[in-house]
């Protein structure tokens, strides 16, 4: 997807892990509000909520205002059943039923929240979590991907929503530079 002359959206693995990045010959522009990227200090300390290397389905896509459209995360495929993991340590925030699917919320000790369906928790509110953890299953619905299957993973700091990719390590903006 071309979004201008000089830049392009590109999905990838970097380093073993699902990376998203705006590839550019210009520096970035100036940030827009609602799409916050991790600081330094929280940067490669979550994981992917799966196992492997899931195809982003629909990557994250900020509103440009607070009650405009957009994607308010990333949908990673996965199949009915498969574990999903912790993507950082922290304490159970909320797990129950969101309209017609499972979600369960994560507060990590930095302040973000981490927000995953449609899931089957295996964890109650309350409950502590450690990285990489087996806190629930994809569950048999109809969600973001129908009729595919796929977990979706929302991350807010407050009431600003972020790019879970940015939050692992190696993933982020990469630079084209010109051949010497």
């Amino acid at each position: 997807m071309v979004s201008t002359l000089s830049s392009v959206l590109a999905i990838g693995t970097v380093a073993g892990a699902l990376a998203i990045g705006v590839w550019a010959a210009a520096p970035d522009p100036a940030p827009v509000p609602g799409r916050e990227r991790a600081t330094a200090d929280v940067a490669g300390r979550y994981r992917l909520p799966l196992v492997g290397e899931p195809a982003v389905v629909h990557p994250f896509d900020a509103p440009a205002a607070p009650w405009a459209a957009g994607h308010r995360g990333v949908d990673l495929s996965s199949g009915t059943g498969q574990d999903v993991l912790a993507p950082a340590g922290g304490t159970v925030s909320f797990a129950g039923t969101v309209v017609d699917r499972g979600v369960i919320t994560l507060a990590h000790p930095d302040g973000l929240r981490s927000s995953l369906e449609p899931v089957d928790w295996a964890v109650g509110a309350g409950a502590h979590v450690a990285p990489g953890q087996v806190i629930g299953t994809v569950q048999h619905v109809a969600g973001h991907c129908a009729p595919a299957t796929c977990l979706h993973w929302g991350v807010r700091r407050g009431d600003d929503y972020l790019d879970p990719l940015s939050l692992l390590d190696g993933a982020g903006p990469v630079i084209l530079l010109p051949e010497p």
